[in-house]
């Protein structure tokens, strides 16, 4: 398909799109919009960067202009849910950018933020929401938004949604919607694990299949090396990085929220503007790093897998592994932050000791061999991987020792694994099981409380994702 007239989208989208500069659709474009526009519910396969935004955004947004109607008070037309703030802010900004000349009203809510302006948003009613579960959660349970009237809905980041423990938040809201077929569902993900397909059979009718790239792939324009250094080493390896011709804008992913400041501090020192975003950062701190980012006054952010996916910046040159991920799937999805909208990019990982077995598990997934350069300064001996201490959270391998320092957050950021709470030494009989018993109780409600770190409130994230 050539351009966005022949998929029969109203005049005033097709507007929108040349004023935005968009002429051709992408596959996956091309491919779902057609079937979305039947009214049939959707199963989309797709790495970011392919333009899955648009692919959901402009059919919903020719569907709700034709139908017409005011949205209910309280409620909205069409819920979109994402896993993250940041990617839930830039949902709504693309279907403002594409519905400008429609008149329709779009909200975005999520948690970090005050409650009053949401709270407003929503008294009046929204043709489009987008969501994080946390706060959505939390303004329903306050009967401040409603979603029985919301006919379309749509599940972006699914896979995401699972890493951070959304998954009973999200069957808690489907329930609230209306049923099938009155209820239209597009649900898209860049992964399928086993409880994502479970989810995806669970709320969707019959859908329609699109599937754009094999799952777990990388950008094919994405140029990939490994440089193997010492983990010492590291510091001045990074800055030689991003000192080299071509850097451009540039992502360093680190494991931890404490590694992400001490990297920027570094780089600092080393007269490199960067800046931070991970967990820890309040919205406002977020929002101004993203924004040196974007203009180029820090042209290198330093993250943690909250940036993994939800920020799509063009122009991002490099992406650089200054710790790889626990999971090699995340990989996958970081050096999916280049190579964005048809340009090229390159993905640099700098492998230590402890980061072989990460490197040999991603190359084992994506089934291709990253090119390795030996960076090291005694390169007589070959590099043996180091054990890792475990650090919680789905799916990791059972690794040694870290520096005590290190031993703290978990996978995905957390404040570590909670502990049993011990009686003192003489106490009642029976107080240390009844502290075990709090702390598994704690345990159980952290996806309530914590929610917020992906998206929701801060007092609703899962505690295993909050500390990077």
């Amino acid at each position: 398909m050539n351009n966005f007239e022949e998929l029969g989208l109203a005049a005033p989208i097709l507007r929108a799109l040349a004023e935005s500069g968009y002429t051709t659709p992408t596959p996956i474009q091309a491919q779902a919009i057609p079937l979305v526009r039947t009214g049939r519910d959707l199963l989309g396969i797709a790495q970011t960067g392919t333009g899955k935004t648009a692919a959901f955004a402009l059919p919903i947004l020719d569907r709700l202009s034709a139908e017409g109607g005011r949205p209910p008070r309280g409620g909205c037309r069409a819920l979109v849910l994402a896993p993250t703030r940041e990617l839930a802010a830039q949902i709504a900004e693309s279907f403002r950018t594409y519905g400008k000349h429609l008149g329709l009203s779009v909200a975005v809510i999520f948690g970090g933020v005050g409650y009053g302006p949401q709270r407003h948003a929503l008294a009046g009613g929204i043709d489009i929401l987008v969501a994080t579960p946390g706060r959505l959660e939390d303004l329903i349970g306050e009967r401040s938004a409603r979603l029985d009237k919301a006919n379309i809905l749509v599940l972006d980041e699914a896979d995401q949604m699972l890493d951070k423990g959304f998954l009973p938040a999200i069957r808690r809201l489907v329930r609230l919607l209306p049923n099938a077929p009155t209820r239209q569902t597009l649900f898209f993900s860049a992964t399928m694990p086993t409880e994502i397909g479970t989810l995806a059979r669970e709320i969707l009718t019959d859908p329609d299949r699109v599937a754009v790239a094999p799952v777990a792939s990388t950008a094919e324009r994405v140029a990939q090396r490994a440089l193997l250094v010492e983990q010492n080493g590291k510091r001045a390896l990074l800055a030689e990085v991003l000192r080299a011709p071509g850097v451009g804008r540039a992502l360093v992913f680190s494991r931890t929220k404490h590694g992400a400041d001490r990297i920027v501090k570094q780089l600092e020192q080393d007269g490199l503007a960067a800046s931070a975003i991970h967990g820890n950062k309040s919205q406002n701190q977020r929002e101004r790093s993203l924004a040196a980012f974007k203009d180029g006054t820090a042209p290198i952010l330093v993250a943690t897998d909250i940036a993994a996916r939800g920020i799509d910046i063009d122009d991002v040159t490099h992406v650089v592994q200054y710790d790889m991920p626990d999971v090699p799937e995340t990989y996958v999805h970081r050096i999916g932050r280049t190579a964005r909208a048809g340009a090229s990019g390159e993905a640099v990982a700098l492998i230590g000791p402890e980061d072989l077995d990460s490197l040999k598990a991603v190359e084992k997934l994506t089934r291709q061999d990253i090119p390795r350069q030996d960076r090291r300064e005694d390169q007589s001996k070959p590099m043996k991987a180091v054990a890792l201490a475990p650090r919680g959270g789905r799916g990791q391998q059972q690794r040694g020792p870290r520096p005590q320092q290190n031993a703290g957050p978990t996978r995905a950021g957390g404040g570590g694994k909670p502990q049993p709470a011990q009686a003192p030494r003489g106490g009642p009989p029976g107080a240390a099981a009844r502290g075990a018993d709090a702390s598994r109780r704690r345990a159980a409600e952290a996806p309530r409380r914590d929610r917020g770190w992906a998206g929701g409130d801060f007092r609703d994230a899962p505690r295993r994702q909050g500390g990077r």
